[in-house]
């Protein structure tokens, strides 16, 4: 079963963050997993310098308030940060590149909304209400 999402939004990365993760994606712990789709959006991103990151994009280690809209569930808002699996502790609020979740809010502007396909074949409608905290808007362009 495919996790890419229905819609795909324009994405916007950072060249840092992409060079992060592409070295990421070659180390022999990893290349086990699919990432398929991780590698398909980091191709058909477009790339900026991380000075030159518009602050409502979610970059890595960016923390975003999304909303989740899902037919069994109903709706509940998250605040997620997304970032690299060294730094996932298993914390709800933490979701790591890898997950399919964190391939799919890479690169997500503000207002954008994605159908996510959830278990059972039912799908989720996640909403990127806001950006809590941007590295590149608070001026850590190389952490």
């Amino acid at each position: 079963m495919s996790h890419a999402p229905q819609n795909r939004p324009a994405l916007l990365l950072s060249r840092i963050d992409v060079e992060r993760i592409e070295d990421l994606l070659e180390r022999q712990e990893y290349r086990s997993l699919n990432t398929a789709a991780l590698r398909e959006e980091l191709e058909r991103a477009e790339l900026a310098e991380p000075a030159a990151m518009p602050k409502d994009v979610i970059t890595m280690n960016s923390t975003a308030l999304v909303k989740v809209v899902d037919g069994e569930r109903g709706e509940h808002e998250y605040a997620l940060t997304l970032v690299y699996p060294r730094d996932a502790d298993g914390s709800s609020d933490k979701v790591s590149i890898l997950a399919p979740v964190g391939s799919a809010l890479l690169g997500l502007r503000v207002g954008d909304i994605i159908d996510w396909p959830m278990p059972g074949g039912r799908s989720a409608r996640l909403h990127v209400v806001s950006i809590r905290y941007q590295p590149e808007s608070a001026g850590e362009l190389h952490r």
